[in-house]
């Protein structure tokens, strides 16, 4: 699980900018913990604040191991910063061990890596030269600046049998990225979660018994034909199944592109949230709002901090409902605020050190906690 992240020069963060995952002292909901870590966090602020951009080293650090596809480094650079690189640090706690991992990148090449379990350095990287650190040392002169050293070395040698670089990896490999918005489902271990083709795979069985024991009025099948009250859908032999939406106290069913947009997106992102909590790994998701009531933003959170167990959600909302101390704790909620040419910063509730009676959403909205708009007509 993620103990520590650190970036600098990235996107609108110019300064550096912790994100720490390492539980404060408060003394509730430790379901949302594991061990001393917390299971996520919860990034809210006002439009074009930087939200997203908080999450986006972790599904960058993703892509470029995982994905072959090339990555524009130039997009993920600071405009308004005199410095050149950029910096990532991801430090990983690992039962008990520490795996950090650094990153610097210019506009057009990966500049350096540097890779250590508990202190002792794996692998290290400047330029196109890369060193190796397990048995002997091994030196390499031909590495590509677009790519990692890392993704090379894994993929080359799976670390020689290192236990802790394997279960790192494979942990790594279970996360996915989720936008609620554009309906982007992303997962780096092969498998397509997708709804339609996870129920091609699986079927509708984890997807409805999760619409029971949460008390929902409806079921989804999947197939070729629904027909009720003289009314039916029927696809042609070449075409594919359809999800469609059983309700009770009707009697025909609807086809999902005929629900709404709430409906749409649970459906969506269902199959990613159950896989992510049943496996493990990291779970970004962007745009968390989309068309979701707040009782069932409420429903899916609560969900993943009870059932999870290696879990750790990273996610971008503007549900005030959010903030409640009976949902996510002090310490797993930031706020994110734009502060011209110094950039975004972050200020984590859990800093002005709230009382577990406290409303965090009226503190909020005060603007207690920052990373709250400030629009004309509140001025009037």
């Amino acid at each position: 699980m993620i103990k520590k992240i650190t970036i600098k020069n990235f996107k609108c963060f110019k300064n550096e900018t912790v994100l720490d995952l390492k539980k404060t002292n408060y003394k509730l909901l430790e379901q949302n913990t594991c061990g001393k870590l917390l299971k996520g966090l919860l990034f809210v602020g006002e439009n074009a604040s930087g939200k997203t951009s908080a999450i986006l080293p972790l599904k960058l650090l993703l892509d470029l191991l995982f994905k072959d596809q090339e990555v524009e480094f130039v997009l993920y650079q600071c405009l308004f910063s005199k410095d050149k690189n950029t910096e990532l640090r991801f430090e990983f706690e690992l039962e008990t061990h520490t795996i950090s991992y650094f990153l610097s990148f210019s506009k057009t090449a990966i500049i350096e890596e540097r890779l250590s379990v508990d202190d002792q350095l794996i692998i290290e990287r400047l330029g196109g030269s890369g060193k190796l650190f397990l048995g002997s040392e091994t030196t390499l002169h031909d590495v590509d600046k677009s790519l990692l050293f890392l993704k090379r070395v894994y993929f080359s040698t799976k670390f020689e049998g290192n236990e802790i670089l394997g279960r790192w990896f494979d942990y790594l490999k279970k996360s996915i990225y989720i936008n609620t918005y554009s309906k982007q489902i992303t997962t780096y271990d092969g498998e397509s979660l997708i709804v339609r083709k996870y129920m091609e795979a699986h079927g509708a069985e984890k997807l409805n018994e999760f619409f029971k024991n949460h008390h929902f009025n409806y079921s989804i099948q999947y197939a070729k034909m629904a027909k009720a009250q003289g009314i039916s859908f029927t696809l042609e032999e070449e075409e594919r199944k359809m999800i469609f939406f059983e309700r009770e106290g009707l009697k025909i069913s609807i086809p999902l592109f005929m629900e709404s947009l709430g409906n749409q997106t649970l459906i969506n992102i269902l199959p990613a949230i159950l896989c992510a909590v049943e496996r493990g790994g990291l779970l970004i998701i962007d745009e968390f709002s989309s068309g979701l009531h707040n009782k069932l933003e409420e429903l899916l959170v609560k969900y993943i901090m009870k059932n999870s167990t290696t879990t750790q959600l990273f996610f971008v909302s503007h549900s005030t409902n959010l903030l409640s101390n009976s949902l996510l704790r002090p310490d797993q909620i930031f706020s994110v605020e734009m502060t011209g040419n110094e950039g975004s910063r972050l200020n984590r509730f859990s800093d002005e050190q709230p009382r577990a009676a406290q409303n965090l959403e009226k503190m909020y909205l005060s603007g207690i906690f920052g990373g709250i708009p400030e629009y004309g007509t509140d001025k009037e």
